[in-house]
């Protein structure tokens, strides 16, 4: 072999080993620029009050900016579907929803990104009832006055929600399929939008997360008639469940987790799983949840690919005895 070929080969074989190491050495250094955080609704709901809050958290955990960027619409998927399409190396992350990574999949002919392939997922921050509330200009004070009252008013009284195909969409259309009444809905593009027009009485009936409008409850600016889980709620222990109420075997609950796109590096996924589930335990954090009425999770990143993989079809098949459309 002559020298020069010698030559050559080594060179090869070092450009080789750069490649091979180039993107190993950028993972080994991640993060060293800010990341983005996607948060798939307006300002002021639960997924951007937790973005927010763990975003600060890990902040300063990882020594880089965490930039939050609000992508509101069609229930959580135009943000979904934003950060689907985002390079997958650990920049960009995002949170997703019940609505985004299961109902709409149902919900929706169409969309851009599979729920289940798209992403990588990271863990479940928290678990939430959605609750009923009326402003105080309703004169029901309990589900079977309001039941009573929309019947004798089929057509005075529509439903406000944080969107098309959000958890609090479909529990509204689970309440008129179940209790026989038919409000319309009336979507907004987020919670933080909607709360705005409740208090003012330019709507006067909605279905929330517990998270933004339990200050409303405790400060008596808005009723609250039902929470949608089985139980009812620790920090409003006073709510009845709609079950309890008569509307038997009406349940659903609403998650709130964090995704990154499909492909980013697994030691990437695991460090931020240890992190968030870290930050989950700090006292702050755990007297933050307990005033906005969440339940912590941390589920491993495999729980929650099951735990979407599960909840497609069961929630696809509630989407449709509901009859809920995308409006």
């Amino acid at each position: 072999m002559t020298t020069t070929r010698r030559k050559v080969l080594r060179g090869l074989g070092a450009a080789s080993l750069a490649a091979t190491a180039a993107p190993l050495f950028a993972q080994g250094a991640w993060p060293n620029k800010p990341i983005r955080y996607i948060v798939p609704f307006a300002p002021g709901g639960t997924t951007d009050i937790l973005g927010r809050m763990y975003g600060e958290k890990l902040a300063a955990i990882l020594g880089q900016p965490i930039v939050i960027d609000n992508k509101a619409g069609q229930g959580g998927s135009i943000g979904a579907a934003e950060l689907a399409k985002a390079a997958p190396d650990g920049y960009t992350l995002g949170g997703g929803t019940i609505s985004s990574h299961a109902i709409n999949a149902t919900l929706y002919q169409k969309l851009s990104y599979d729920p289940i392939t798209s992403f990588a997922p990271i863990t479940v921050y928290a678990t939430q009832p959605n609750v009923l509330l009326v402003h105080p200009s309703v004169p029901a004070q309990n589900l079977a006055e309001f039941i009573r009252l929309v019947k004798a008013n089929p057509e005075k009284f529509s439903f406000g929600s944080a969107g098309s195909g959000t958890s609090q969409h479909i529990s509204g259309e689970l309440f008129n399929t179940m209790a026989g009444v038919k409000m319309t809905h009336v979507p907004y593009r987020g919670s933080g939008q909607m709360m705005p027009d409740l208090l003012g009485g330019n709507i006067v009936v909605a279905v929330d997360n517990i998270a933004t409008a339990i200050p409303h409850m405790k400060a008596g600016k808005l009723r609250a008639l039902a929470v949608t889980t089985a139980k009812r709620s620790s920090a409003a222990p006073d709510v009845p469940t709609f079950d309890e109420q008569g509307l038997k075997g009406y349940e659903l609950s609403s998650w709130q987790a964090v995704f990154a796109p499909a492909g980013t590096p697994q030691p990437i996924v695991e460090r931020l799983y240890t992190e968030i589930v870290k930050i989950m335990k700090l006292p702050d954090i755990q007297k933050r949840y307990a005033d906005l009425g969440l339940d912590p999770s941390g589920m491993p990143p495999q729980e929650l690919a099951a735990l979407i993989r599960s909840d497609v079809p069961r929630l696809g098949k509630v989407v449709k005895e509901s009859g809920a459309k995308a409006d």
